[in-house]
């Protein structure tokens, strides 16, 4: 496998090819927002990286669909918040806290993490497979200090591709709490089915209302109709509906086996999937939001806690924590299911 490093003074305006192989093309180029993107493409279709800006997946697109939710951001903006440059298919959000901040947080909405300044990115590229990766290193004086290393890979021949992630704690001394979601913004596709390999009613509708959610009469009677068992839940046939978010949970999935699955059958024949194991995300969350500005089916968030805010994974014991030293890997796949 060759490794090429990256630097912030390749990227111009101008798209210029960073690495080329049968399969792969890699391109790079600056937004006017100075934001740095590389795109990878296979004969599928490509997957777009902000190498420097938290790694974050700003669209994935194969066999002409794109996969990313329809927002108000016409390119990604250089911030340290994820809410001022949210329009992205895929991003990491955590570490040290993930979520909606509850009322006594004191974490920024989806953590640090999601808009991290990366310190080194780089190109990992051989025969089958091609990827952009990176490091971060978090230290605060008095506070935690810990290693992130993602990995977005893309293999010969698939519309779905790996997103991968390493933290280790580099404290000697202190142990470092833990909370991370793959945050999976996938595009609203109306009438589509969502199923998964977990029994019916492993999801339940979120009871939390976070701050950024202003219930009005309507999605109040939506939620007491879903709670009833009067509105379906498995089909998106009711986007007025979801304005504002309309959020499940399904807890403990350790319960249903180990290696899970979930798909989005989309009605023009298009499957979205999603896979990851129990073991590294025993939770999932689903998101559906429709409106004039943002619209995006996010089928399943895989997670280590809720996305509720530090204190209330804390409360409810899913808060990991990492031992001085210690390294904790996360794996998931996702894209265009393939044909049986």
């Amino acid at each position: 496998m060759y490794r090429i490093n990256l630097r912030r003074e390749q990227f111009s305006p101008a798209v210029v090819t960073l690495a080329e192989s049968a399969e792969f093309t890699v391109t790079g180029f600056r937004y006017p927002s100075g934001v740095e993107s590389v795109t990878v493409s296979n004969s599928r279709g490509r997957v777009e990286v902000l190498p420097f800006l938290g790694q974050i997946i700003w669209d994935a697109e194969f066999d002409g669909v794109s996969l990313r939710m329809d927002s108000t951001f016409s390119q990604p903006k250089n911030s340290t918040l994820i809410e001022d440059t949210y329009g992205c298919f895929g991003f990491h959000s955590g570490l040290l806290a993930n979520g909606c901040p509850g009322p006594a947080d004191e974490h920024p909405l989806h953590g640090e993490f999601a808009c991290a300044d990366f310190d080194e990115a780089w190109l990992e590229v051989d025969a089958e497979s091609a990827a952009v990766s990176g490091r971060y290193e978090y230290v605060k004086g008095f506070g935690h200090h810990y290693e992130a290393v993602p990995a977005v890979r893309l293999h010969v021949g698939a519309a779905m591709f790996d997103i991968d992630l390493a933290v280790r704690n580099l404290s000697a001394a202190r142990t470092m709490p833990l909370q991370y979601m793959c945050h999976l913004n996938y595009a609203y596709a109306d009438g589509a089915r969502m199923s998964q390999s977990l029994p019916d009613g492993a999801f339940a509708l979120r009871d939390s209302v976070p701050a950024h959610v202003t219930p009005t009469p309507q999605w109040t009677a939506y939620n007491e109709a879903i709670r009833a068992g009067t509105a379906r839940t498995d089909v998106l046939d009711a986007p007025g509906e979801y304005d504002p978010e309309v959020v499940y949970f399904a807890d403990e999935l350790g319960r249903y086996g180990e290696d899970l699955e979930f798909r989005m059958e989309r009605t023009d024949g298009i499957t979205c999937c999603t896979r990851f194991s129990s073991t590294d995300f025993p939770v999932a969350t689903r998101w559906l939001l429709h409106n004039a500005d943002q619209r995006t089916a996010a089928f399943v968030l895989p997670g280590t806690s809720r996305p509720e805010g530090f204190l209330a994974a804390q409360a409810a014991g899913t808060l990991v924590e990492l031992a001085p030293g210690q390294t904790r890997s996360f794996h998931v796949s996702t894209g265009i299911k393939e044909e049986a």
